[in-house]
C-alpha cells in the first residue's frame, strides 16, 4: 500500500509498517534492532498519513545517502565527501525517522571506509600532482633562465621576447592549478623573476644599442643626401657623374640604418642622383641632335677611307689617310651612339695601311732573308734524312712504321713549302 506524503511523493506504507508504527493517541514509532524508538506525533493526521510523513524523511536520507555514494565512485574530494558523512550520521543518530536505520548504518559505514580508501588514493595523486608542478615549475624557470643567458649578439630579440611572455602565462596558470610549500614557491620565483629582469635588460640595452647605430646610420647617410641633392643641379655633367659615383661607393659602405628609415634615405639618394642623371640626358640629347651634321660629314670621310684599299702603294696610301683624318678631326663630335663605330671603322683603315707598310719593310729586312734561307736549307737536309728513314721502314714492312716515318716526312715538306712561298717574297 502507498499514500501521497505532503510533496505528493508516494510513500511504501507496507514497507514503513516494517520499521515502525502509530499508537492510537496518534505517536509514531521506529523500531531499531528490536526497540522503539519515538520519532514524533504528527496532529490531526491519520494514522498512514503520519507514518508517511516521518517515512518519508527517511528517504530523504536514504536519497543523499545514495548521492554520497555517487560523489565517493566518482572521486569527488575526501574534505568534503568527510563533512557529507559526518552531517548524515549525525541526522541518522537522531533516529527521528521510520525506515531500515540497520541499513543506513551499514551504507554509511561502508561509505566512510571508502572515503578512507579515497582518501590514501588522494594523498598519492596530490603528491604527484605537486611533483608534476614543481617540475612544471622548474622548467619554467630553467627555460626563463637560458633564455636570458643567450649571447646577445645571436639572439632572436622578438621570438625570445614572445617565449619570456608565454613562460610568465604558463607560471600563472600552474601557480593557480597547483600550490607548492611557500618557501619552494618564493624560491622558485626569485629565480624566475631574475631571469625575467636580466632579459629585460639586456633586450633595453640592446635596443638602445641599435638605436644610437641607427641614429649613426641615418646622419651619416642625411650627409650623402646633401651632397647628393646639391650636386643635382650640376651641368658639369663628366665630373659630377665621377663625385656621384664616388658617393655611390660611400652609400654602398655607410651602416645601415633600420630597414622602413633606409628605404626611406635610399629613395631621397636615388631621387637626388635621378635628377642630376636625367638632366645630363637631355643634355646630351640635344648635343646629339647638333652633332647628327657632324656624323653625315664623317660617314662620308669613312667612304673615302674605305675606297683607299686594298693598298697598292704604301705611301700614297698614307698620304691620302692623313689628308682624311686631318678632315675627320675639323668635323668634330658625332652623337655619342656612333662614336665607338665610326671611329673604330677609321681605324680598321688606318690599321690595314699600317700593316701593309710593316709588310713592306719585313720584305726589305736582310736579316730575315738570311734566317729563311738557313732554315731552307736545314728543312732540305732534314727532308733527305727522312726520305732514307721512310725507306728502311717500307723495307722493314712494319706498317706502323712506316706511318711514322710518313707522317713526319710529310710535315716537313710542307713546312719547306711554306717557307719557301716566304722566301720568294723576300727576294722579290
Amino acid at each position: 500500500m502507498t499514500t501521497q506524503s505532503d510533496d505528493n511523493t508516494p510513500v511504501d506504507l507496507d514497507k514503513a509498517r516494517q520499521f515502525g508504527r502509530v499508537s492510537d493517541d496518534g505517536h509514531v514509532f521506529v523500531i531499531v534492532e528490536g526497540e522503539e524508538y519515538a520519532v514524533g506525533q504528527l496532529p490531526e493526521a491519520t494514522p498512514d498519513e503520519a507514518l508517511a510523513y516521518f517515512a518519508r524523511k527517511f528517504e530523504n536520507i536514504q536519497a543523499q545517502i545514495s548521492l554520497l555514494e555517487a560523489r565517493v565512485e566518482h572521486g569527488a574530494a575526501v574534505a568534503d565527501l568527510q563533512k557529507s558523512v559526518e552531517q548524515l550520521g549525525a541526522q541518522v543518530a537522531i533516529r527521528n525517522m521510520v525506515g531500515d536505520y540497520a541499513d543506513l548504518q551499514q551504507r554509511l559505514i561502508a561509505i566512510t571506509g571508502k572515503i578512507a580508501e579515497r582518501a590514501v588514493i588522494e594523498k598519492e595523486e596530490q603528491a604527484a600532482a605537486r611533483e608534476a608542478a614543481l617540475k612544471a615549475r622548474e622548467e619554467i624557470v630553467s627555460e626563463a633562465e637560458s633564455i636570458a643567458s643567450q649571447d646577445i649578439e645571436k639572439t632572436h630579440w622578438k621570438n625570445s621576447h614572445a617565449r619570456m611572455n608565454e613562460l610568465f602565462d604558463a607560471w600563472k596558470t600552474t601557480q593557480r592549478t597547483h600550490h607548492l610549500p611557500k618557501s619552494v614557491e618564493d624560491s622558485l620565483w626569485t629565480r624566475f623573476r631574475s631571469a625575467r629582469t636580466t632579459f629585460d635588460k639586456h633586450r633595453r640595452a640592446h635596443f638602445s644599442s641599435l638605436d644610437e647605430a641607427n641614429a649613426k646610420a641615418k646622419r651619416i647617410k642625411e650627409a650623402l643626401i646633401a651632397e647628393a641633392e646639391e650636386l643635382s643641379t650640376s651641368t658639369d655633367w663628366a665630373a659630377t657623374a665621377t663625385k656621384y659615383r664616388d658617393l655611390m661607393d660611400r652609400w654602398k659602405s655607410a651602416p645601415r640604418a633600420s630597414r622602413r628609415e633606409d628605404d626611406a634615405l635610399w629613395t631621397r639618394f636615388r631621387a637626388a642622383q635621378d635628377r642630376f642623371f636625367e638632366a645630363r640626358k637631355v643634355a646630351h640629347a640635344e648635343l646629339d641632335k647638333e652633332f647628327e651634321a657632324n656624323l653625315e660629314v664623317k660617314e662620308k670621310l669613312l667612304e673615302e677611307a674605305r675606297a683607299i684599299l686594298p693598298v697598292t702603294d704604301v705611301k700614297a696610301a698614307k698620304a691620302q689617310f692623313e689628308a682624311i683624318a686631318d678632315r675627320w678631326d675639323a668635323a668634330g663630335r658625332v652623337p655619342r651612339h656612333a662614336v665607338r663605330r665610326v671611329e673604330g671603322e677609321l681605324k680598321k683603315v688606318q690599321d690595314t695601311i699600317y700593316n701593309a707598310e710593316h709588310a713592306k719593310w719585313s720584305k726589305s729586312d736582310p736579316e730575315k732573308k738570311a734566317r729563311a734561307n738557313s732554315m731552307l736549307a736545314q728543312l732540305e737536309d732534314s727532308i733527305a734524312g727522312l726520305e732514307e728513314d721512310l725507306k728502311k721502314a717500307e723495307a722493314t714492312g712494319n706498317a706502323q712504321k712506316i706511318k711514322k716515318a710518313q707522317e713526319a716526312l710529310d710535315a716537313r715538306r710542307t713546312w719547306l713549302s711554306t717557307l719557301q712561298a716566304s722566301s720568294a717574297d723576300f727576294n722579290a
